[in-house]
């Protein structure tokens, strides 16, 4: 298993993340949100980390 976490002091809701990620949305604060905080496998929430230009996305196994 491994946990999404997205830091909402340096997410600035560019969106990026969402546009590669359908686990990650914008909610009403106009910050990334994971749908599910904890995901069997990584996949397209990795390759959110790697777009986001904050580094506010952080996946890790548990």
């Amino acid at each position: 298993m491994f946990k999404v976490t997205i830091d909402k002091e340096k997410c600035i809701g560019c969106g990026a993340c969402v546009a590669v990620c359908d686990n990650l949305e914008i909610k009403d604060d106009g910050k990334a949100h994971p749908k599910k905080t904890e995901v069997e496998k990584p996949d397209c929430n990795k390759e959110a980390v790697d777009i986001c230009p904050v580094q506010a996305i952080e996946v890790k196994e548990m």
